[in-house]
């Protein structure tokens, strides 16, 4: 049976390292497109969180994301075979949670601190935390508001990419 068009369809090696890489995500396509340079050199299918419309509200709300992020963390080790930390939550999720009542003044400013030092945003407010792009598979949206790939390609972006590189979740 041939792989979805979305799929990974790139059989020659990606050369690394990349210039300048970045990452695109489109969620209602269910894609991840990694640009090197600003040219697109790889196209990934991916799943999403059990409820994968619209933006991430709130811890628990099975959302994934959307808006301006970077990583902020590279683990070798993970649950989810590699994984790569994602700078959620982002000023934006942080302003609409201050207005909203659901983190403090104090959460907010730590926060927008993490992020202007490049650092890890607090992973333990009521926005949620622990967004990830990880592996172990894209039959179906699974996951609590993460990006999943197959592993494969999970290998290969993994190693494409640094902590800090710019990550931007669409609709």
């Amino acid at each position: 049976m041939a792989k979805p068009e979305s799929s990974f369809q790139n059989t020659s090696p990606l050369k690394l390292p990349l210039g300048n890489p970045s990452i695109v995500v489109k969620k209602s396509q269910r894609q991840l497109l990694l640009f090197s340079d600003g040219k697109l050199v790889r196209t990934y299918h991916i799943a999403l969180g059990l409820s994968p419309t619209g933006d991430k509200v709130r811890q628990g709300d099975r959302r994934t994301p959307e808006g301006s992020f970077y990583i902020f963390a590279k683990n070798a080790k993970s649950v989810f075979y590699l994984s790569l930390g994602l700078s959620y939550p982002n000023a934006e999720h942080a302003a609409r949670g201050l207005r909203d009542g659901l983190i403090t003044r104090s959460q907010y400013n730590q926060i927008v601190n993490a992020l202007k030092r490049k650092l890890t945003p607090p992973q333990n407010t009521a926005l949620g935390g622990d967004i990830y792009v990880h592996g172990n598979g894209t039959q179906s949206d699974w996951t609590w508001g993460c990006v999943a790939l197959e592993n494969e390609q999970m290998r290969e972006l993994f190693q494409a990419v640094q902590v800090r590189t710019p990550v931007v979740i669409e609709p």
